[in-house]
């Protein structure tokens, strides 16, 4: 057995693609969009995995598109996609720059949690060794729910 992906849907292709790809750094490796179905698939890959996700589309994150507006809940109970990161404080101080909350700060130098335009949790986790403790994460409180 392989994974292959995981689908989450999306509200907002413009906000999710630049959420994932521009501030997460995830590359699109393949797209699909069926007119008859009104959907786009667009398949998602880390950078250190780009040369896999390419061969054989996996391990990959699916961004599920569809054309005409639905409502879509449960993103909480989706419970989260993980992420090992180079340095936990710089990915999370560009997203703070980009408006994204920062639900649970890396206060620890290991962990933190965001969420995506849709409100899939997203967690970060810092490769190797946890960076030592910092400002202003160690003062930041939790926001909201992950």
């Amino acid at each position: 057995m392989d994974f292959l992906h995981t689908m989450v849907r999306v509200k907002d292709l413009d906000a999710s693609l630049n959420f994932y790809c521009n501030l997460l750094g995830l590359i699109e490796v393949k797209r699909y969009d069926s007119e008859k179905g009104r959907f786009s698939l667009i398949y998602l890959a880390a950078p250190g995995q780009l040369e896999q996700a390419k061969a054989s589309f996996k391990p990959t994150i699916e961004l599920t598109y569809n054309w005409d507006s639905e409502e879509y809940t449960g993103g909480r109970n989706f419970g989260h996609l993980a992420f090992s990161v180079d340095d936990i404080y710089a990915i999370c101080q560009k997203l703070h720059q980009s408006g994204v909350i920062i639900n649970r700060p890396p206060r620890c130098g290991h962990m933190a949690f965001v969420k995506s335009p849709d409100g899939i949790s997203i967690e970060l986790l810092q490769k190797g060794e946890p960076l030592t403790p910092t400002e202003p994460w160690v003062s930041m409180e939790n926001i909201g729910t992950w």
